[in-house]
Formats: structure tokens, sequence, C-alpha cells
């Protein structure tokens, strides 16, 4: 962190770092959209925009964005907090920069003392960085609140959930919830689309201790099913009765490697 400003991560590595390429891309992702949609929250991929791009573009491009996001990733570099929050400052991308809603995040902190003050968690974390130049693009006087997640206990994970569908409700201005994360990690193609067809069951049921149990009991290695259960707990709180799957794939529809690959699903919960 340099003057608060959280300098980009993964830039130049899992997606472009030159701003005009960045935004190129980011376009051919998002512009066959279609009808757009009211969403209260979604679940979109993070791995290098070559693979998982299509499928959060997909997402993004499909939503009516509002001008306030709240955005939870996994925590893969094992750093800082369970519950890490950033409640100030700005975030760079070679798109430029976007600051942190502090309204918001000082409201989530005092509906979840779970949450923890703490920048070191998403100093080198890419799950949260690699969503933010489709938001930039599609709306650039976004404000978000960045939280990683590394606890993963169900009811940790679903006390945040309600504190966000509480904290929602407090204020009149809508609030798009993000769950960052991809699906399967390292087996077969065959074996990665049945796992993740058993873990997206339960996310277009809207059933999150089903996801839990699904996840703990059967091997899927979703990387980010804490941020995924708690985004499902906050949409239901605040009335979701619906949820679609956007768009699929699997990094060997990239490769052509299908004997080891990562599941990516793109889903909007409304």
């Amino acid at each position: 962190m340099s003057s608060g400003v959280r300098m980009p991560a993964v830039a130049g590595q899992f997606y472009p770092g030159d701003a005009e390429e960045l935004g190129q891309e980011v376009d051919r992702y998002t512009r066959d959209g279609g009808e757009k949609i009211s969403a209260l929250g979604c679940l979109v991929p993070h791995a290098g925009y070559i693979y998982s791009g299509q499928v959060a573009g997909a997402v993004f491009g499909r939503l009516e964005l509002p001008r306030r996001v709240l955005m939870m990733c996994p925590n893969h570099t094992g750093k800082g907090e369970p519950l890490a929050v950033m409640s100030a400052g700005q975030w760079l991308t070679p798109l430029g920069k976007v600051s942190i809603d502090e309204e918001l995040a000082h409201l989530l902190k005092g509906r979840c003392p779970l949450l923890a003050e703490d920048s070191r968690a998403h100093l080198r974390e890419h799950g949260l960085e690699v969503q933010l130049p489709f938001l930039q693009k599609l709306r650039p006087d976004f404000t978000f609140v960045p939280i990683v997640i590394g606890a993963g206990r169900y009811q940790t994970l679903e006390a945040l959930g309600k504190a966000i569908a509480d904290t929602l409700a407090a204020i009149p201005e809508k609030v798009l919830v993000v769950a960052s994360s991809d699906m399967n990690h390292y087996e077969s193609d065959e074996v990665t689309r049945i796992k993740d067809g058993r873990a997206l069951k339960c996310v277009l049921a809207l059933d999150p201790r089903g996801l839990y149990d699904v996840i703990t009991q059967q091997n899927v290695t979703m990387c980010g099913f804490g941020p995924a259960i708690a985004m499902l707990e906050a949409a239901l709180s605040a009335g979701a009765a619906h949820a679609e799957l956007i768009k699929y794939a699997t990094s060997g529809d990239v490769s052509g490697d299908r004997r080891m690959v990562v599941g990516y699903a793109g889903v909007v919960v409304r």
C-alpha cells in the first residue's frame, strides 16, 4: 500500500497490463450481453482472462450494474484475518483508480463484528482485482467494499451473509453482492463437470447449506465456496427467488487439455 492506494498484483499476468488492450479485451467479453438483469448478487470466476474472462464477462455484461458493489473472494495467499475488509482508500488497475465505499464498509463492520480491518489479506490477492476492470468499463463511477474470506465454518459465513443483508436493508441505494470463485480444480474435465454440476444445483436452488454440504462432503474444490455461501445468504435474506446460470466452461475449453482442468461458472441471483 502506498498513500492509501492498493497497487495491482496481477496486471500483466491474469489480465493485460496495458490500459488500451485491457479495455478492448473487456469489451470483447461483455459485448453480447443481451437483455439486462437487475440482480441482488452474482457468482463470477477469477482465473486469468484467457480462461475465465468470457464467463465473468457474460455475467457482468448482463447486469444492470448499480453504483455500489460489495465484493467477496477466497483467501488464496493465507495472509491476514479470516474475514478481512478494507474500508478506506483506493485500488489501482491499468484503467485507473477505484474508491472504496467507506460508508458501506463502516455500516457493514458495525453489523458484523467478525470483520477485521486488514489490508494484508488484500495485497497479493487476485480474486477481487480481476473483477474491477469489468466494472470500470461498464460502470465507471462505481465504488466497492472488498472482503477476503479465509473462514470456512458455515455459521461464520451465514452470519456474514445476514449482516450484509441487514446492512443493505438500511440504505436506500441498491448494492450488488459479488462472490468471486472458481469451481472444481485440477481433475479431469469429465469429473469436474460432474462435481460442478452438484455444487451448481445447490447454487441455482438458492440452497447455501446444501452447497456447503456438497463442498465439504463430496470433495468439490470450489475455492470461493465461502463467498458464494455468504452471497446466497445475503440474497435470500433480501428476498431472492431465482438464480440463473449465465455461462459455464472449463479451462479445457480453451487449452484443449481435458486431463486436468478448472471449472468456471457465472450465475446471477435475483
